[in-house]
């Protein structure tokens, strides 16, 4: 028996949970299918060690878009940021430390310690990226234009584009269209040492342009991400990262429980094995244990190899989409270690001899906690780990941050114990010579730890238990191609209007009523939500 639905979601992330909760809002009979056994994708949380509730893969928040937050009233059912101040925590091993948050008198006095030049220049700086996202930004919520086949409606929006450029470049002071270009398309490291002087302030700063790229600062494409800090927001204020009470799951159970309050049916440990289709046109889905749903829409959350190279029959796709898919970029070299805590780190640089800040000493929760740790004393630092991994290894010194989000969230952590995050830079999903049994995944965390322990002795002794995500765990537990965390690269060629595809950046695909969802189209990875509102604007359209 075939049950029929106005809409079928295939994957129960934030983007597929976001589709569903608009369509239900105009009335449509939605169905949400999830192959695992909690809803969440990528945003989830879990109690992988027992009294531990570990943000498994996504683990800090900016850029959800906070108007669908109030759209969906997702505050009513339990969504709550709490914001990291400060935003990160550098420490070094001759003594010194670099600490940054959203006190620009404060990030003035952290930055001189190294550089006085750089201190005056960092406002700059940030200014400087503030005129790139203000072109960038409202893109997010736009559905590309067709740069193929472009209708009047397309041209009419790249000539917003143009005249939104024009006015961002006539309000600041700069380089005009060659500065966003630079940004958009260029190497982080060039841009970095032109304006900075101090590599300990550019190291922190590189870290941020290779989060999920199989790449080094020295490569174009890394400065994409630079100006992310400044476009997303908590609880109104730009630029600051944030964790969700409870853990990333916190997001998508709320988001899970407003589709359930607007009539979606939400199904877990059901894995689509196949879309049906018929003359062209989607008709709806069979899952591995044979049960068939139908629908005249289609909208999946899942990346473009799973949904159109494993879930539809080859016949169904021209040809030329079926080799543009295979061209998709899913390099990774991303590795994710959850960490169950029974204390805090101490760090050597904290000792009270060498600050005048006296919290920072002991056990208690200091600012060195709240925000990203670093672990990388300049940028040769990061280009060096690269070199490891583009022959096909992995870093034998690889680039750290460690996150500790019980220092702002209690309820993640049993009292007296702490959560801890490691997202670790670079581990290639393909290896060379070698694969990925859990010796050599044991080997990498130890390598890991080891860097750790030498800013904050005694912190290897401190772990309780250990998860270890490689790439290709990633892309088991969620169906992650590749591992890339933001299902394809964010490179250019696969951005706005060529994101998945060329002729195919509105949600839209070759089969009539079938539609991508997730971060494999517009605006691509991060925990957004704007591709799946985005999506849903386009299937009501129709």
């Amino acid at each position: 028996m075939t049950s029929t639905y106005d809409a079928i979601v295939i994957g129960a992330g934030h983007n597929g949970l976001v589709t569903a909760c608009y369509l239900a809002r105009a009335g449509r009979r939605v169905l949400v299918l999830e192959r695992r056994s909690v809803v969440g994708g990528a945003c989830v949380t879990e109690e992988t060690f027992p009294g531990f509730k570990v943000s498994t893969a996504a683990y800090v928040n900016s850029l959800f878009r906070p108007e669908i937050a109030r759209d969906l009233h997702l505050r009513d059912y339990g969504f709550e940021l709490l914001e990291r101040n400060p935003a990160s925590f550098t420490p070094f091993l001759d003594g010194r430390y670099l600490m940054l948050g959203r006190d620009g008198a404060e990030n003035a006095r952290e930055i001189a310690k190294f550089s006085a030049r750089d201190a005056e220049r960092y406002p700059q700086y940030e200014a400087m990226l503030e005129r790139v996202a203000a072109v960038v930004e409202p893109t997010i919520d736009e559905t590309p234009p067709d740069i193929l086949h472009p209708s009047l409606r397309d041209l009419q929006h790249l000539w917003q584009l143009r005249n939104r450029v024009t006015l961002s470049l006539s309000k600041g002071e700069g380089h005009g269209t060659a500065e966003i270009l630079e940004i958009l398309t260029g190497a982080a490291r060039p841009i970095l040492d032109r304006w900075f002087e101090s590599e300990e302030l550019k190291g922190t700063l590189a870290t941020d342009a290779i989060i999920g790229a199989f790449a080094a600062p020295s490569m174009p494409g890394t400065a994409y991400v630079l100006f992310h800090h400044v476009m997303g927001e908590t609880n109104g204020v730009r630029g600051v990262w944030s964790y969700v009470r409870g853990g990333m799951g916190g997001l998508t159970q709320a988001l899970a429980a407003a589709a359930r309050d607007l009539g979606v049916d939400i199904r877990t440990d059901a894995d689509v094995a196949r879309i049906l289709t018929k003359n062209g046109r989607a008709t709806g889905v069979a899952l591995a244990n044979g049960d068939e749903y139908a629908a005249k829409q289609i909208a999946s959350n899942a990346d473009c190899h799973v949904t159109f190279e494993l879930l539809l029959d080859p016949d169904a796709l021209p040809p030329e989409f079926r080799a543009a898919v295979a061209s998709i970029d899913y390099s990774s070299a991303s590795m994710k270690i959850n960490l169950a805590l029974d204390r805090l780190p101490q760090f050597s640089s904290c000792h009270p001899e060498l600050v005048e800040r006296r919290e920072l000493v002991g056990g208690r929760i200091g600012p060195q906690h709240r925000g990203t740790i670093h672990f990388c004393p300049d940028q040769d630092f990061i280009e060096r780990a690269y070199d490891d991994a583009k022959y096909g290894k992995p870093s034998r010194e690889p680039v750290v941050e460690l996150t500790l989000p019980s220092a702002v969230d209690p309820t993640v952590a049993p009292p007296g114990k702490h959560l801890g995050s490691m997202f670790v830079q670079y581990a290639p999903y393909r290896l060379k010579d070698a694969s990925w049994t859990q010796s050599l995944k044991d080997e990498v965390a130890d390598r890991c730890f080891a860097i750790v322990e030498q800013y904050a002795p005694g912190f290897t002794a401190s772990v309780l238990h250990r998860q270890v995500l490689a790439p290709p765990d990633l892309e088991a537990t969620f169906n992650l191609t590749g591992g890339n965390i933001f299902q394809g690269a964010m490179s250019l060629q696969q951005l706005f209007a060529f994101r998945p595809l060329p002729g195919y950046a509105g949600y839209r695909t070759p089969i009539r009523g079938l539609f991508l969802c997730g971060s494999a189209a517009h605006p691509g990875g991060g925990v957004m939500g704007a591709a799946g509102r985005n999506a849903s604007r386009a299937m009501l359209a129709r």
